[in-house]
């Protein structure tokens, strides 16, 4: 055995002098040419597996490495990857029929009929190779594309290797596993970067087949619109300045929310162009490029942003005519896309079925839908969305990878201004901070809101930040910053930003309170708000980490700590006096919301004794958190006696209000519907939240948002089956990251849900039940700890 690790390590070692002889990386990021030519030569890649599947991959150029990545990732997730080719093809209705569903990761289609509507009308458009064709900086530099290039082959090797091989029963013999093109590719990150944007619309544009009338709905839904169309993104980050820490440099904790399954899953490797690129990190499935992770000197992490990033254009229909519309006084014809579907009926047949949707200079018509937008002989509404125009996601990911510190990673967010709905929260060795809030965003300024504006956004702006503009004036078209490469489009200079603060933490909420002690105002509503109560999980994260660097001298230990402390902030706030109402309460009984009385007198007693944490042995946590759900969706309930101060964010509102019935009735129907499923009322919160993986019973914590913990998990809840059984959403590529002064960084990283989603696979539940017990995997980024590897696996893979 000692014999054969000697010979993979001197193979690996071998592999690295193969390619380039070295793996040290330039003093800066300025070689913008190194590696950034066509491959000429049959692709190839050195992947070194660590323990966790984690594979660390080595190339020559950015063809080899896409190569590597796409291998590694079809390795893995092959598939989920098919799967999500399937849809990007626009033949879910062939293979799975038309009402089926997809797992919403590419889009929020309801049918696999209307999501191939969708995808099909963009391919018939050849938006994306027209976009691909764009020069850099407006388009994809080359770089990118020999990065897509390579993980189409990569992926198409494996699969033309391997597929006899697939065990996994989503594919196993799946005549839907085809190859992919590098188009193929860039469609994937393309739907991606339009989740916040078209891709979140499709079924607004796909029903566009005829007149609606309706009355638009109030600004009330589109929170609840936008709120839903969240609810599987999410994330926390925090980076810690060299005043807070041990020894001045910078730490960063980086925690984005993302679902369990399905095609937004990520996926670890470390990804190395000796003397070009050497970064850690966690990818989209699909991206051929990191997108939150770290490299020798710098870590940065994503959040999702507030910033609207598409508009409603409302337009005047023509008269007589309900596909043209009125721009300065002149009627202009809607560009009508007819797109087919083939169709898998129930006889067995395959059929084509066609359906037309309109286009305006805008974008899509969008009608009906949850905003009930009409479409008549008077008004129709279009959507227009400036990351539909845009393929730059993956440079901007290139570029954060590439930087040697947070100037450059201004600079790279400058450069490219390709992050569609995220803000960046990074740190780097020499212990600088920053947040920036770098999206795409239409330049949709508060004094073009205040003079273009419909009636619809007078009241949609400055509620929710979503602007319905004129679209019957051309000068209600946005401009465009002089630093902006996109027409239409904010610059650089325009976003909020902050830079050395001791912390800068984000939690999904607007940059107002990215530190509390320096608060960022004045920037455009679109942006997000200012002075309005902040999310529980905002306002816990604050308290913790205003907390740590007040206090200093931390370490990556401490990151750890906050990842795992489980706190519910919630619960701090008014557990406690929950408790002492429910002691209160005449003869233990309170009036369930059905009207019977219910003894909750052992409630009392669990809630007074909780730890007040969502740890899996906490005793109380699923009691609180079922009665705050539904405490805290009465519409009735007043549930603070202090309400919140703009004045005082982080500790308003407070103390509740104990004397609203909604509190006993909110408790009744907690005991209630614990004890009708045979719920001990303090059962162990890992008991009742938890995964199930091979038969294996994985308890899980951490908490919803409206407990406000840090570590956000979150399932539907079915008492019949548990609880919180099979979690679905949370913590994904969680990553705490400092540095020592050596040429290593000190890492620690961790998939929640582990690498492959394949049941025979050994990387389907390992790292699972390393989050289950709150620990990480310490990263093996520099050579010597990845040969070190007691578990050190080398497969060179190339074209054949």
């Amino acid at each position: 055995m000692l014999q054969r690790r000697h010979r993979l390590r001197v193979f690996a070692v071998g592999a690295l002098a193969l390619l380039t002889g070295t793996t040290t990386l330039p003093a800066s990021a300025a070689s913008q040419d190194r590696a950034d030519r066509p491959s000429g030569d049959r692709m190839s890649a050195v992947i070194r597996y660590t323990e966790y599947g984690i594979p660390h991959i080595v190339a020559k150029d950015y063809a080899s490495l896409g190569f590597g990545q796409g291998w590694a990732q079809a390795t893995d997730q092959v598939c989920t990857l098919a799967d999500g080719f399937v849809t990007l093809h626009g033949d879910r209705s062939r293979h799975f029929g038309p009402d089926g569903t997809t797992d919403r990761s590419l889009s929020n289609a309801r049918t696999n009929f209307s999501s191939d509507l969708f995808f099909r009308g963009i391919r018939n458009a050849k938006t994306v190779e027209k976009l691909l064709d764009q020069p850099a900086p407006a388009g994809p530099t080359r770089q990118s594309k020999e990065l897509m290039r390579g993980w189409a082959a990569g992926y198409n090797a494996w699969l033309r290797q391997h597929r006899g091989d697939i065990k996994d029963p989503a594919c196993r013999g799946a005549d839907w596993l085809t190859p992919v093109t590098p188009v193929d590719v860039a469609m994937r990150g393309y739907a991606l970067t339009m989740l916040g944007g078209q891709s979140a619309w499709v079924e607004d544009i796909t029903r566009t087949t005829g007149p609606t009338d309706a009355k638009p709905a109030p600004a009330a839904a589109v929170r609840k619109l936008f709120d839903r169309r969240t609810a599987d993104m999410g994330s926390n980050a925090v980076a810690f300045a060299g005043s807070t820490t041990a020894n001045g440099r910078g730490l960063l904790l980086g925690n984005p929310h993302y679902p369990w399954a399905g095609g937004r899953r990520f996926w670890q490797s470390q990804l190395t162009i000796p003397g070009e690129l050497n970064v850690e990190g966690g990818s989209l499935l699909g991206m051929p490029m990191v997108e939150v992770g770290h490299n020798d000197r710098i870590a940065w992490s994503h959040t999702v942003a507030t910033g609207v990033p598409m508009n409603l254009y409302q337009l005047k229909i023509a008269p007589g005519d309900l596909h043209s519309y009125l721009v300065d006084g002149r009627p202009e014809r809607m560009t009508e896309r007819k797109v087919t579907v083939p169709v898998h009926g129930k006889d067995g047949k395959v059929s084509q079925v066609t359906r037309s949707q309109w286009w305006t200079r805008y974008g899509p018509v969008i009608t009906g839908g949850e905003l009930r937008l009409p479409w008549n002989s008077g008004t129709a509404f279009a959507l227009s969305d400036p990351n539909a125009a845009q393929l730059r996601f993956t440079d901007a990911s290139l570029g954060l990878s590439r930087s040697r510190s947070i100037r450059d990673v201004q600079a790279a967010l400058r450069r490219t201004q390709g992050l569609p709905w995220v803000n960046t929260v990074a740190a780097d060795s020499a212990g600088h901070t920053l947040y920036t809030q770098s999206q795409l965003l239409p330049r949709i300024t508060d004094e073009l809101a205040g003079r273009c504006s419909t009636d619809l956004g007078k009241q949609y702006y400055p509620a929710e930040g979503l602007a319905v503009l004129d679209g019957s004036r051309s000068d209600c078209v946005p401009g465009t910053d002089p630093d902006a490469v996109q027409p239409g489009t904010f610059g650089p200079s325009a976003m909020p930003t902050l830079v050395d603060a001791p912390y800068a933490e984000n939690s999904n909420d607007s940059p107002w309170l990215t530190n509390a002690d320096r608060p960022l105002t004045g920037y455009p509503r679109i942006f997000g708000d200012t002075g309005t109560e902040r999310s529980a999980r905002t306002r816990g994260a604050i308290e913790d980490v205003s907390a740590m660097a007040k206090r200093g001298g931390l370490t990556v230990d401490d990151l750890q700590k906050q990842q795992f402390a489980n706190r519910a902030p919630s619960g701090d706030r008014a557990a406690a006096d929950a408790a002492k109402a429910c002691s209160a309460l005449p003869g233990g009984t309170a009036t369930g919301s059905d009207g019977k009385a219910v003894d909750v007198s052992a409630a009392c007693g669990v809630l007074a004794g909780w730890d007040r944490t969502v740890k899996t042995g906490s005793k109380g946590a699923l009691l609180f958190d079922r009665f705050w759900r539904k405490l805290t969706a009465d519409p009735k309930a007043t549930v603070w006696k202090v309400p919140f101060s703009a004045s005082d964010p982080v500790a308003t509102p407070n103390t509740l209000n104990t004397a609203d019935p909604a509190v006993g009735r909110a408790l009744a129907d907690t005991v209630t519907e614990l004890r009708t499923a045979g719920i001990p009322l303090d059962a162990p919160l890992g008991e009742n939240q938890f995964v199930v993986r091979n038969g294996k019973h994985i308890p899980i914590g951490g908490g919803g948002e409206q407990v406000g913990a840090w570590n956000i998990v979150a399932s539907p809840w079915n008492a019949a089956q548990g609880g919180y059984g099979n979690v679905n959403f949370g913590s994904s590529y969680i990553q705490a990251v400092g540095w020592d002064g050596s040429a290593c960084p000190v890492a620690r990283t961790l998939l929640t849900y582990s690498q492959s989603s394949d049941p025979t696979s050994p990387h389907y539940s390992d790292q699972t039940e390393l989050f289950s017990a709150g620990r990480m995997v310490k990263s093996r980024f520099c050579e010597k700890d990845i040969l070190a590897s007691p578990q050190l696996k080398v497969v060179r893979v190339s074209e054949r």
